[in-house]
Parts: C-alpha cells; structure tokens; sequence
C-alpha cells in the first residue's frame, strides 16, 4: 500500500472564508478560497488541483504503457480541463488535451496507448465525469 496526504485548513464562511491548501511534501501550499474557486481571483482551487493530478497521472501511465509497446517518449504534455456544473456543485467532464512526441511512433499504437491510459490510470478511476480526450504526436 502507498499512502499519500494533502490536507486542508478552513477558516470562516463559505463565501467570505478562506483556506489553505497542502500536501504532506510541501510541494503545495498555497491559498484558496471561494473567490478563487467561483469568481477568478489568484489562488488555487480544488477543481485546479485535479486537473494537475490528472494531467500528472496520466502522463505517467501513458509513458508506462508506450514502453511496454516500445515506444519511448521524448516528452509528453498533458492538460486536463475540469468542468464544474456551479448550479449542481458537481463535476460533470474531464477533458484530457495531450501532446506527445515520440521518435518513429507508430500513430494507432499511439492512440491506443492514449486510450488505454486514459481509462486505466487512478485519476481517471476516481471521476464519474465523462472523461474525454484530444491525443495528437507532435
């Protein structure tokens, strides 16, 4: 088993209070609130911190599954959009944006690799979103 922490401290109200956001490394410690999460204002948000995550995992899994086809990338660029419904309060799509580049790939195993990625990493486990994709070598 590996267990990972990041942890938060609220203080206030939902509209004019605010927090911290962490992790167990230190590698995130920043502020958030509910300006930043509805409103644009600097700072961080939870729908933000999951698309890092995301984007992260996958990037991961996907360079796992291309060395098993034995492709080996030289770099893979992935942004995840996380769409939040403010009405319901809930996640409703994950948009994975992936750029990759990859000496002699092959573009179907490319695709399938993406796919494959994209429903097997732990991120993409988590959400009930519908999770979709744009996958293109460079």
């Amino acid at each position: 088993m590996i267990e990972k922490k990041g942890s938060a401290k609220w203080q206030g109200s939902l509209k004019e209070g605010k927090g911290r956001v962490m992790t167990e490394t230190g590698a995130l410690d920043a502020p958030y609130g509910f300006r930043q999460r509805f409103e644009g204002e600097a700072g961080t948000n939870p729908e933000e911190i999951l698309g890092a995550a995301h984007s992260a995992c996958f990037s991961m899994a996907l360079a796992n599954i291309l060395a098993q086809a034995d492709m080996t990338p030289d770099s893979i660029e992935t942004t995840a959009t996380v769409t939040l419904d403010a009405s319901s309060l809930t996640i409703t799509k994950v948009h994975l944006d992936v750029r990759a580049k990859i000496a002699n790939a092959d573009e179907a195993a490319f695709q399938d690799a993406a796919k494959k990625a994209k429903e097997g990493c732990p991120v993409s486990k988590l959400f009930k979103a519908d999770i979709s994709m744009d996958a293109k070598l460079a």
